[in-house]
């Protein structure tokens, strides 16, 4: 989110049985496991500490996100709901608790959490994505249309076109094609969001070949890669969103047996 901040399951349940291309198969990313045993190590400690001191939301808010990269979606929802049980000031700034309900698949839930987040930021378009992204599973792309939250307000680059994307007034091609008008082309921030939504965008309207291409490309982006706060945790969730649609995409290309 704008804050220094699987979804999938709508992108999991797009059908097709394609193979993977050498472009839309998943990049290689040497780091990838070695972050992930830092992150089992990090739940460890964690772990360990909250035996000692179980109401830190400090120690709570660190596990929640750890558990929400390594997939243990439900654990991470615990942490974040406890964060909250013991200080419900942290209910409306939450947008990492909307996100970790989505990858839940507890699409209701997620779209209430984006909604209290648009109470404490009423200007973020990217939350507003994601209240979206939650609400089509469960009232079907077009209805979920109608429900967006309106924005008045300028909002960082490349949200407003971006938002109008999801809203089905812009399509993704354009989406790309303003940043270069916009002279953003070698912009590293703007880039990457592009590469990220456009491809959230794809496959939501089921053209999952295309999403892995642009969700590739989200991944491999050197700005995304050495992001910090917020950026650096999007940069997980494309990650997240490439990985799991590449593995639907290399299973449903298997024969039956």
């Amino acid at each position: 989110m704008k804050l220094l901040c699987s979804i999938l399951l709508a992108l999991l349940a797009l059908g097709g049985s394609e193979a993977l291309s050498a472009e839309t198969a998943p990049a290689e990313l040497p780091a990838h496991a070695t972050e992930t045993a830092s992150l089992k190590a990090d739940v460890q400690r964690l772990t360990a500490a909250l035996a000692a001191t179980p109401d830190s939301i400090r120690l709570l808010s660190q596990r929640g996100d750890a558990l929400l990269f390594l997939g243990r979606f439900q654990e991470s929802v615990a942490d974040f709901e406890k964060m909250i049980a013991l200080d419900s000031a942290q209910d409306a700034p939450h947008w990492r608790l909307g996100i970790a309900y989505y990858y839940a698949g507890d699409f209701a839930k997620s779209s209430a959490q984006f909604l209290k987040y648009q109470s404490y930021e009423a200007g973020d378009r990217e939350n507003g994505i994601w209240k979206f992204m939650a609400d089509v599973p469960v009232h079907g792309l077009e209805k979920a249309r109608t429900m967006m939250v309106e924005y008045t307000r300028f909002d960082r680059e490349p949200f407003p076109d971006l938002y109008r994307m999801f809203a089905g007034t812009l399509t993704g091609d354009e989406v790309l094609s303003a940043l270069k008008t916009k002279g953003l082309a070698r912009d590293g921030a703007p880039q990457f969001f592009a590469h990220y939504y456009v491809g959230v965008n794809e496959g939501l309207l089921g053209r999952r070949e295309q999403a892995l291409v642009l969700l590739n490309k989200a991944v491999d982006s050197a700005w995304g890669r050495t992001a910090e706060g917020g950026p650096a945790y999007m940069w997980r969730c494309a990650r997240l969103h490439r990985d799991q649609l590449a593995a639907k995409a290399a299973a449903a290309a298997k024969p039956p047996l």
